[in-house]
């Protein structure tokens, strides 16, 4: 297969390297430069940007990024397109003018709007939309504190119709992370709404570079597999017509592309078999890995669903505020010294039911016989969140601090009274999809976009084949899940996902007959009291957990020490349990 569009990443969130954008238009070819910038916690950090200054609102990174190489990316016919327009994708557009005029420049550039729901929250729920929290199922009218942002995950129909029209950059507010490849490809192999199987392939290709470096070594759990970790290369994934790619990186670059490498990420921020994008519903289950060459990963086999009926909407309400404290506990009895200053706590701050929520939890860091004063120490930290923001500023953080005389010795604090911050609760939500339109802004004109929906109804794809079982007898050995199995977690918005997998088929089918539901909250007791969802992703020799509720109202709201779940994977791999002696090698031996 000749003809390929070579789609390369330059962000994974905002915040990530500035570098990356010069870096992936002059390491090799590249035909698009993607960046994705969103999250549901950068649309509150975007928020609150906004509210300082209103004509932000924007990832201000990209600017910086363009600035260097705007001029090569018109030379060289590179299309950039990125959702780096967060709350406000006009001013973003006008400060890429800006830039583009000081600079003697003149690039067509497009800007997408229509997700954006905060004025139209009264006229969709007059129509019959009841914007009900998908988890608790209370409709928005019920929901206790003020809405700041509504905003629909797009599609990429309106990138796919902006580079068609001639832009040369496309910005746009909440398009789908993976829709900034759907987008690309369907405009270069000119799909349809209904090309389904295709879609899915860019989709996945999509998921797999939406995180930069996390699909090329980083963050990787058999890091030291990785033959660098320097200047780790970001993906590119070089897309073909028939949906299939290769994932790879610009040569010399750090960081590794390998079948581990890619589902790790595959399993990053997922939940069952069924991935639901505005553009297609892509079966993940679906997918084989093909280690190509070095630093090649053939990914072929997505098969695709219809695009979903609805449109998810990420709103934020603002209610309250959190704060938190963390007490220094150290040396004899910590045990003993926590719940003394447990108590002394809470009497001193009016008992729980001064707070929503209340949370004093215990990080144990000490070592029995300690050879530094730090390995004495112990974490305990107090995190509370109320409606009334007056409850949890410093009435509450000087309180904590005037027992500092009073309780234990050796106690000491880590941060200093402050006011509280505002709780910005996640809210997630479906409309119909056909009420939300993609607005597509270029040369003065503006196109609607419908949605993908239009397509039509398709038939729904059994799951994958599960593999042979093969039982297995003999030895067993105590050891670490980390030194067989791989694994990754993060976000899902107050939900938390665990995709574990095996590196033979072997491994997998003891992982799939060991880690049920019950069996890893019995490895993860902090997960017992919420429901469980488990998937099996045969293809991937993998299974990942849907943990609901977990992370409460998601990152801005939460009273968590990890509210994005970055270190449960960690975590899960360092559990000691019994597997067969057949299953280990080398690295598997302690």
């Amino acid at each position: 297969m000749t003809e390929k569009l070579i789609v390369a990443n330059c962000s994974g969130f905002y915040g990530d390297r500035l570098s990356a954008g010069r870096e992936m238009v002059r390491g090799g070819p590249i035909d698009v430069l993607t960046g994705d910038y969103l999250a549901e916690l950068t649309m509150a950090i975007l928020y609150r940007n906004k509210m300082k200054d209103p004509k932000t609102g924007y990832a201000t990174t990209f600017l910086r990024q363009m600035e260097e190489i705007i001029g090569e990316c018109l030379n060289r016919g590179i299309r950039v397109v990125s959702n780096a327009g967060g709350l406000n994708p006009k001013g973003m557009a006008e400060a890429l003018e800006g830039i583009a005029s000081k600079l003697g420049l003149r690039p067509r550039i497009a800007y997408i709007d229509g997700d954006d729901l905060v004025g139209r929250l009264g006229e969709l729920q007059s129509a019959g939309e009841p914007l009900a929290h998908m988890d608790k199922g209370i409709p928005l009218s019920q929901a206790q504190g003020t809405v700041v942002t509504a905003n629909a995950y797009l599609g990429g129909w309106g990138i796919a119709d902006a580079l068609g029209r001639g832009a040369d950059i496309v910005v746009s507010g909440r398009v789908a992370d993976a829709s900034l490849a759907v987008g690309p490809a369907a405009w270069r192999f000119n799909w349809k709404t209904d090309d389904w199987d295709r879609l899915a392939g860019a989709v996945v290709a999509g998921h797999i570079i939406e995180c930069g470096p996390q699909a090329t070594g980083g963050n990787y759990p058999f890091f030291e597999e990785v033959p660098s970790l320097e200047n780790i290369g970001f993906p590119i994934a070089e897309m073909h017509e028939d949906g299939s790619c290769v994932i790879t990186k610009h040569p010399g670059t750090g960081g590794a592309v390998t079948v581990g490498t890619v589902t790790s990420q595959l399993l990053y921020e997922i939940g069952g078999p069924a991935y639901m994008n505005p553009d297609v519903v892509a079966r993940f289950d679906m997918v084989s890995l093909l280690q190509e060459g070095e630093d090649r990963v053939l990914v072929r086999g997505a098969r695709g669903e219809a695009a979903p009926a609805t449109a998810k909407v990420c709103l934020h309400l603002l209610s309250g505020a959190r704060n938190a404290m963390t007490v220094v506990l150290c040396g004899l009895d910590i045990e003993r010294k926590y719940e003394t200053v447990k108590a002394a706590l809470l009497k001193a701050l009016g008992g729980e039911g001064a707070f929503d929520r209340i949370e004093i939890r215990l990080a144990r860091a000490d070592r029995e016989n300690p050879r530094t004063n730090e390995e004495a120490w112990a974490f305990m930290q107090v995190a509370v969140w109320s409606r009334d923001g007056e409850r949890v500023g410093r009435r509450f953080s000087s309180k904590v601090i005037e027992i500092a005389m009073e309780t234990v010795p050796g106690a000491s604090f880590l941060n200093p009274p402050g006011d509280g911050v505002p709780a910005i609760v996640y809210w997630p939500a479906l409309v119909k999809a056909d009420r939300v339109l993609q607005m597509v802004h270029l040369d003065g004109e503006t196109r609607t976009i419908a949605s993908a929906t239009a397509g039509g109804e398709g038939a729904k794809l059994p799951l994958a084949a599960p593999l042979p079982a093969r039982p297995m007898a003999g030895r067993t050995r105590r050891v670490r899940l980390g030194r067989i199995f791989g694994a990754r977690s993060g976000d899902k918005g107050g939900h938390a996902n665990l995709g574990v997998w095996g590196r033979t088929e072997e491994a997998f089918e003891f992982l799939r007959d060991y880690l049920i539901a019950g069996r890893l909250k019995e490895l993860l007791p902090e997960t017992a009291a919420f429901e469980i969802e488990r998937h099996e992703f045969p293809n991937l020799l993998a299974l990942n957990f849907f943990i609901r509720g977990i992370l409460q109202d998601g990152a801005a709201a939460s009273t968590r020490w990890d509210p994005q779940a970055k270190t449960l994977a960690e975590y899960f791999r360092a559990k000691v349990v019994e597997v067969p002696e057949a299953l280990l090698d080398r690295s598997g031996r302690e």
